[in-house]
């Protein structure tokens, strides 16, 4: 498991038996999605039980992350598809009609409300285009921008609108709740549009879960980075972003965001569609296998699989395969140098990132096996990761929360176990563990970081040099 590259894997109706989700945690994952678009809370909370059971059995920390829907914007019915052409004007009307030719319910008040003349609307995925051309108060004109076939229910997506309705929709406020009564380590919010959607999340949840903002939408782009900074982790949602940018922007996006998260220290997640030829192939293409020795590349601190996972029929393959591209891009020779090009913001003038800087420095100029934190919350392993040093973290935690956050985390072997005591002791400990998970060696150093008095969270103020 010591890969500093996350696996983040989403179960469903093919991975979601307690066997299954063994096999997978053993196969290389580190966080488990739980998809609130699909499936029950009693099959999720039974897939909960399943990964804490695993967890046991392993004997480390496994993180679980629950992705809420969001407001998913559909057109209205249709009693037979129709075709639109290019050039032709149509209409989405807020009564509900059957649509025809020549309209469209789009049963969203706050659309309206919302939508200017030059905005644009894409319809099924984006595989359709309307221009708006006139907002009224029941009616928008459009022109077909791109023409195709209309049918019901097809989702409907505003790259250029700000929503003024909350992006926490009723069905999410349940289905958050469920996230904080099964013990969830991580909660993801879709369709971010600003950073003050963030701001409300922040306000129901308080500390209890760690928050990610799935970037989607162009107007995320836009207020990126107040969303970091408010934000524990940042997730790029390729799937409905690719639908609202063109596609040459989107590797340009992945790109600007995964280096943005890194200059904040926030986690970052690359995910969709990463592997997706091995939800119906037992091997990945060598373009998708490219794709994921990119994010790898670029220092992203987990990689996502979704439906590969969920409902392929290669779920172990596809997480074996994405744990060898990652292994094999992590002990390239230009790894290090890659993770050496200094995306950190500067560093804060605190006794925390004096000393977490102080930890990259030494393991560039001695053979150091591990650096080891004890941590309380997290933050230590946090400011370590951003420095993307050349050994692994070792993160030591009383917490089991706190121990299974850190499984996005880069770089980070998590491990759940008392603190220290006094100074003898952390060097017992931390040697203990670090052999247990095969960090130590011999004759060779381990950098251990710290804060005295031990327990205190937020006091980093100690770095020692150690030789088993």
């Amino acid at each position: 498991m010591l890969r500093n590259t996350k696996i983040l894997a989403t179960l469903g109706p093919s991975s979601g038996s307690p066997e299954q989700i063994l096999a997978l945690a053993r196969a290389g994952v580190n966080v488990f999605r739980l998809n609130m678009s699909h499936s029950s809370h009693d099959e999720h909370r039974a897939r909960v039980q399943a990964i804490r059971a695993v967890e046991r059995e392993l004997d480390r920390p496994l993180g679980v992350l629950v992705d809420l829907q969001g407001p998913k914007l559909r057109i209205g019915q249709f009693s037979r598809p129709v075709t639109v052409q290019t050039g032709e004007r149509y209409d989405f009307v807020l009564e509900t009609v059957d649509g025809d030719g020549q309209r469209a319910s789009l049963p969203h008040p706050e659309a309206f409300s919302a939508l200017e003349a030059g905005h644009a609307i894409l319809v099924n995925d984006g595989k359709m285009a309307f221009h708006v051309e006139q907002v009224r108060a029941d009616r928008i004109e459009t022109r077909v921008a791109v023409g195709g076939e209309l049918s019901s229910r097809k989702g409907f997506n505003l790259p250029h609108t700000v929503l003024s309705q909350s992006v926490i929709t009723p069905k999410d406020h349940l289905d958050l709740q469920f996230a904080l009564d099964v013990g969830a380590d991580w909660l993801a919010m879709s369709f971010v549009q600003t950073a003050a959607d963030v701001k409300e999340l922040r306000a129901l949840v308080g500390g209890r879960v760690g928050i990610v903002s799935k970037i989607e939408k162009p107007t995320a782009l836009a207020d990126l980075a107040a969303i970091a900074e408010l934000s524990d982790a940042v997730m790029v949602a390729r799937g409905d972003l690719g639908v609202e940018l063109p596609t040459e922007e989107v590797p340009v996006a992945q790109r600007r965001i995964v280096h943005l998260c890194r200059r904040l220290g926030r986690p970052v997640i690359v995910a969709t569609q990463m592997l997706e030829s091995m939800i119906t192939a037992p091997t990945p293409t060598r373009a998708e296998a490219n794709d994921v020795a990119t994010a790898v590349y670029e220092g992203a601190d987990a990689v996502m699989l979704s439906a590969e996972t969920a409902a392929g029929q290669f779920p172990l393959e596809a997480v074996a395969i994405m744990d060898r591209i990652i292994r094999r891009v992590e002990g390239a020779p230009d790894y290090h140098e890659m993770m050496a090009i200094d995306y950190r913001a500067a560093a804060e003038p605190s006794e925390a990132d004096a000393i977490a800087a102080c930890a990259r420095k030494i393991s560039t100029l001695l053979p150091v096996t591990a650096a080891a934190a004890f941590t309380t919350g997290g933050h230590t392993c946090l400011r370590m990761a951003r420095e993307r040093p050349h050994t692994p973290i070792l993160g030591i935690s009383p917490r089991l929360a706190t121990a299974r956050r850190l499984t996005l985390v880069w770089g980070v072997t998590a491990y759940h176990g008392p603190d220290a005591e006094n100074l003898e002791d952390m060097v017992v400990k931390t040697t203990f563990c670090a052999a247990k998970l095969g960090l130590a060696e011999q004759g060779r150093p381990m950098v251990i970081i710290a804060g005295l008095p031990f327990g205190t969270p937020g006091a980093t103020n100690l770095l020692r040099l150690v030789t088993p």
